[in-house]
């Protein structure tokens, strides 16, 4: 439970020692990180009986000196003029601030000479700086995530705060873990190569004493990667239950927002979907939908069983088992109507787009060869009308990726198809996409066909028949994974910075994907995580993907581009 715990450990630091009533402040990005740590429940419990966001709390003049208000905020110059301007008109009985990294010197003399009326109690750094979603699957939640898409010519001031961004990120992460890693990065990638050297310095360098734990253990491996080198895993259809879900109706923070998909009453309108916090997701989140259909109706057979019990009350030790029951049974409900709905609706969405098929003809692309049967299945699906737009450009981009250098002719054919059939897509996304994760551009063997070991095991595969047609895509990820548990990871591919360089065996790997992760990606790192290969790995990203945000981004770099170079 390394960074659920990491993060909860900072948050009951923060709110254990202030006794009495609190208001919790928080900004748009801190709210992520403590919304998946702490339930309300939990945070009433710590008496945090109000939690508003540090831009609305300047907006209100109502004087509170009844509460202690405890700020958790990023260190941003916004956050600070912000509390420069609520110091000197205090509305609350004393002020603790905590920030979720490291604090400039300049920041805290502001902060110290706003505060005239001494009600500041404290000033601390928790590095609680990513949004742990699960075990070992974290996010940053970058809204401008399409920068790293970008030359940094195009606007190097957004380009460098994303990149600022990032590295907080990860060296919130190293003082959680209380390590320093030794870094590679993707040769080919100069966003990877920028984050990974400004990271070099700032732990080497610029904040040594701070990351200077004085560990016997061997040094930990950040390994810096680019999205752009398997554009493949964001574009495919998924079919295990935490990766469906984000895919077809989406998950923002662990939660999903049912309002967009049909009426629902309120208290369903938002459903949460932790691993921590829900033990039947915990225990089929990385499931097929097949057998998630049929663990679902175990767990609706044992409620009725409950349900039944519960009606049969005839004397007041029954009423009395019944009240003492009755949370766990409300929670119960809750449950299994909240698994019921999210599959119902993935079915009715996976029948509605016909994704079966459009799904079985993404894996072959993914994972296997054969371009004349691939390019004749890909005009069949543009040719069907039950087949959605989404889909046909989805089906277009898989091609062309895997064919761009095989069928020049027969890829201009599936352009021209796919802009009669589906307008709405502008011509020029593809071709944008090729010349952003084509295959010049990419590190590693994104289809198994540059080496011969790689051919070998395809070959082998193939051979042997796939358990499943609709999951057989293994994202490159699962081969990083493999090369860094054999030693293999090649030096000339992923370089390392400066002169630290590995010695003994790893223990702890983090990858970080510039651009962000998919919930694919992440079940390959859980359950790599439990093959006992003395690694573990943790998984990181500027945002999380699904086709929808990859193409969304996708489209907003295009149009950046577009209009501040006329490139593209």
């Amino acid at each position: 439970m390394v960074l659920v715990n990491a993060a909860r450990d900072y948050i009951n630091r923060i709110l254990q020692d202030i006794s009495g009533m609190k208001i919790l402040i928080l900004d748009s990005a801190t709210v992520s990180i403590v919304s998946v740590a702490y339930s309300q429940s939990e945070l009433l419990q710590k008496e945090v009986f109000l939690v508003e966001f540090v831009d609305s709390i300047s907006m209100s003049k109502e004087p509170m000196s009844h509460l202690k208000a405890v700020y958790f905020l990023r260190p941003t110059s916004e956050n600070i003029q912000l509390m420069r301007r609520q110091l000197a008109k205090p509305r609350f009985g004393e002020y603790h601030l905590f920030f979720s990294n490291m604090l400039k010197d300049t920041q805290l003399h502001i902060l110290a000479d706003s505060d005239e009326h001494e009600i500041v109690r404290q000033v601390q750094e928790f590095f609680a700086d990513f949004v742990a979603l699960d075990p070992f699957h974290f996010t940053l939640n970058i809204a401008s995530n399409q920068m790293y898409m970008l030359p940094a010519v195009v606007d190097p001031s957004s380009l460098l705060h994303f990149c600022e961004r990032v590295v907080d990120g990860i060296a919130a992460l190293f003082l959680a873990l209380k390590r320093r890693p030794i870094i590679r990065y993707s040769r080919t990638s100069d966003i990877s190569k920028r984050i990974a050297q400004e990271a070099a310095k700032l732990m080497y360098q610029q904040e040594s004493g701070l990351f200077d734990f004085r560990r016997t253990e061997v040094t930990p491996l950040l390994l810096v990667i680019d999205r752009r080198d398997d554009p493949v895993a964001p574009l495919l259809n998924q079919w295990t239950y935490q990766a469906m879900v984000h895919e077809l109706i989406g998950i923002q923070d662990n939660k999903v927002d049912l309002r967009n998909i049909g009426k629902f009453p309120k208290d369903q309108q938002e459903v949460v979907l932790s691993s921590e916090q829900d033990a039947f997701f915990k225990a089929n989140m990385y499931e097929n939908f097949g057998d998630i259909g049929m663990n679902i109706k175990r767990m609706v057979d044992d409620f009725q069983q409950i349900a039944k019990s519960n009606q049969n009350i005839q004397t007041v030790e029954d009423m009395a088992k019944f009240v003492d029951n009755y949370p766990q049974y409300r929670k119960m409900h809750g449950n299994v109507s909240k698994h019921v709905t999210l599959v119902t609706e993935m079915s009715k969405i996976v029948e509605e787009r016909k994704l079966m098929l459009v799904s079985e003809v993404e894996q072959e692309l993914a994972c296997n060869g054969g371009q004349g049967a691939a390019f004749e299945a890909v005009t069949n699906l543009l040719n069907n009308d039950s087949v959605s737009d989404i889909d046909r450009l989805r089906l277009v981009m898989l091609y062309a990726l895997r064919y761009e250098k095989e069928s020049p002719v027969q890829l201009m054919q599936l352009f021209n198809k796919l802009a009669s059939r589906s307008p709405k897509y502008k011509p020029g996304l593809v071709q944008f996409l090729l010349k952003q994760a084509g295959v010049d551009k990419r590190t590693g063997d994104l289809y198994g066909n540059r080496d011969l070991l790689n051919i070998a095991r395809n070959m082998a595969r193939g051979l042997k028949g796939v358990e499943n047609v609709y999951t057989q895509h293994q994202p490159l990820l699962f081969h990083i994974m493999e090369s860094i548990t054999k030693g293999r990871l090649k030096d000339v591919d992923y370089p390392f910075v400066g002169n630290h360089f590995q010695q003994g065996r790893l223990q702890e790997v983090v990858i970080f994907i510039v651009g962000g992760t998919t919930y694919e990606e992440s079940r390959a790192v859980a359950l790599q995580n439990t093959t006992n290969s003395g690694i573990r790995f943790i998984l990181g990203g500027s945002a999380v993907l699904n086709s929808k945000r990859f193409l969304k981004d996708l489209e907003e770099a295009q149009r950046i581009a577009r209009t501040t170079t006329g490139l593209v």
